[in-house]
């Protein structure tokens, strides 16, 4: 029953510094090689019409025809290894973020609001990854290297000098105009793929109701207003890049032929061979090259930069975790000192000022009507949201001064809206954890009662759940997901609306299993809209507009509540009161 398809061990992503550092001086040097390996086709044509025709030596001709033969090849080789290097820095850049870019996509909702899609990070990664791997950025390795072909131009003849550096200033101030032109474009473009991603997202999520309330065709429409935009602003930056680079390929086209004709009038002046003719036209058509490659990958580029830009932004929101005290585990009480809450990136608060304290072995039920901060509550419990203000502190100690692994252990959620992950019943109660003992999961599943539901299931644990744990039912989503909630035996179990799609033998289980946390000493705190469970709560704190309405015990409270109580269901449980 261990848990399929788990990943033994984590990746260790190198050091990100180094491993740009090695890989882009090697990088250059290849390409520095390289450069210096592409002088040999002018000096081979050279010599040919300036050694080989007038003497008429075929044993000459051979001896360089091998010898040109070996340097391309030994620099086609050094091509292939420095494209090999870049796809392995393009790789290890990825590596290296990937578990930065996860956690983006997993935290993002509980940091700031979500307004795009939640994989966009991902796909900003891979984007940077085939800009770095792909073409795009060797051109940048070439460009130092065109004043030393303009040298050799200018060392040639003046002329020649003068005719590459007139075009190559041509070419820069192009450079210069696509990238003003262009950069703007993709950004608008990136946002509106944003944009129309985000609503394809949303269309997905709520299928049934479009289709059932004929909404399909509107937001059909919607969704072809935003495809469009993108459409248009991805033409318009394709087509300023296409325009401008089709006028650096014909300008290059124009000079080789330009110094192939002042070549030739050179040569008929007496100042020039035939062959460094030929040789010259060759050089400055290399010279120019790189900057033609940099303004035919510059839309590429500018992607990369944007992507790079905007993940930037998303890090900020993540900073890396530093070193903590591992401190006791805690076993003796919750404490929630004066606590303000707003949901991420909002300015409206959805709670204020709370307070109260809950000692080992007690149940508390946060009661009141909708919207008054109940679910609000429960993520500042667990964590998943910041206090404003104030602590939630267990066994005195606040919950951000204990590591992500130390809270996992201590804490137990059961979210209102239930999500599992595509994999088997162990896996999903497992908390997704490699190496779980199979008598921690089975002793999970039956502590919520759900151990004999899962025996009925085709596999049992192995059972898949499907995407979201489409092959359960509600309400064994909801008992599946209490069990994962009770996994390890943690001492703060907060469960929101745990009953909501329970019949009445789910209801009896949770009741026994919050009986069953009571008495091995654990914290559990119910957000309940369904009174029925009510009987096995020890504490209740009455909620009204986010604020503290009434604390204490349940009997007391309920009596004296300030606003109605929840409304039973028709399920009922029979347990007696707490104790």
């Amino acid at each position: 029953m261990k848990p399929q398809n788990a990943i033994s061990a984590p990746v260790v992503a190198p050091s990100l510094k180094s491993v740009l550092r090695r890989g882009l001086l090697g990088a250059a040097l290849f390409s520095g090689v390289i450069n210096i390996l592409a002088l040999v086709g002018p000096v081979f044509m050279l010599e040919v019409y300036d050694r080989v025709i007038p003497s008429q030596s075929v044993p000459t001709l051979i001896a360089l025809g091998l010898l040109a033969l070996g340097v391309y090849a030994l620099s086609g080789l050094l091509d292939v290894i420095r494209s090999r290097v870049m796809v392995r820095i393009a790789s290890s850049l990825d590596l290296a973020l990937s578990a930065k870019v996860f956690n983006v996509i997993a935290g993002a909702s509980l940091k700031t609001p979500i307004t795009g899609d939640a994989l966009k990070p991902a796909q900003e990664l891979d984007q940077i990854r085939g800009f770095i791997g792909g073409p795009g950025l060797v051109a940048f390795f070439d460009l130092p290297w065109m004043p030393v072909y303009l040298a050799v131009c200018f060392y040639i003849h003046p002329l020649f000098g003068l005719l590459a550096a007139g075009l190559m200033i041509i070419l820069i101030g192009l450079t210069l105009i696509t990238d003003r032109q262009t950069r703007k474009l993709m950004q608008a473009s990136a946002d509106a793929l944003n944009k129309r991603n985000h609503l394809g997202q949303q269309a997905h999520q709520n299928a049934e109701a479009l289709m059932a309330m004929g909404m399909l065709a509107n937001t059909s429409n919607i969704w072809q207003i935003n495809h469009s935009t993108f459409i248009t602003l991805q033409r318009r930056s394709i087509d300023i890049g296409g325009f401008y680079g089709g006028i650096s390929k014909t300008l290059r086209q124009v000079v080789q032929s330009a110094a192939l004709a002042l070549g030739a009038w050179l040569v008929i002046q007496g100042d020039l061979s035939g062959g460094t003719m030929i040789a010259a036209s060759i050089i400055v058509a290399r010279t120019l090259a790189p900057a033609e490659q940099v303004i035919a990958t510059w839309r590429s580029l500018l992607g990369a930069q944007i992507a790079w830009k905007k993940l930037l932004e998303v890090f900020s929101l993540f900073p890396d975790a530093q070193s903590k005290t591992e401190l006791p585990t805690a076993h003796r009480s919750l404490q929630v000192e004066s606590v303000f809450a707003a949901p991420p990136g909002a300015q409206r608060l959805t709670l204020q000022n709370i307070n109260f304290m809950v000692a080992a072995g007690t149940a508390v039920g946060v009661v009141g009507p909708s919207a008054s901060g109940k679910s609000s509550l429960a993520r500042v419990l667990v964590n998943a949201w910041a206090p404003a203000r104030g602590h939630v502190r267990l066994d005195g100690a606040p919950l951000d001064l204990l590591t992500e692994q130390a809270r996992g252990r201590l804490i137990g959620y059961l979210p209102q809206s239930v999500g599992l992950f595509t994999g088997t019943v162990a896996q999903n109660i497992a908390r997704l954890a490699p190496s779980a003992q199979d008598s921690a999961i089975v002793s999970a599943a039956q502590l919520a009662g759900v151990h004999e539901l899962i025996l009925q299931l085709p596999q049992g644990y192995e059972t898949q759940v499907g995407e979201g744990g489409i092959n359960l039912s509600a309400g064994q989503r909801q008992r599946v997901a209490l069990a994962r909630a009770l996994f390890g035996d943690p001492f703060l179990v907060v469960l929101d609306e745990p009953n909501s799609n329970l019949d009445a033998e789910g209801e009896q289980a949770l009741a026994k299993a919050i009986l069953a946390l009571k008495a091995r000493g654990a914290i559990v705190v119910v957000i309940a809209h369904r009174t029925n469970i009510l009987s096995v709560i020890d504490q209740v704190l009455i909620l009204e507009n986010g604020v503290q309405a009434a604390y204490g015990p349940r009997d007391v409270v309920l009596k004296r509540a300030p606003v109605a109580p929840p409304r039973p269901s028709n399920n009922v449980v029979e347990l007696g009161a707490s104790n």
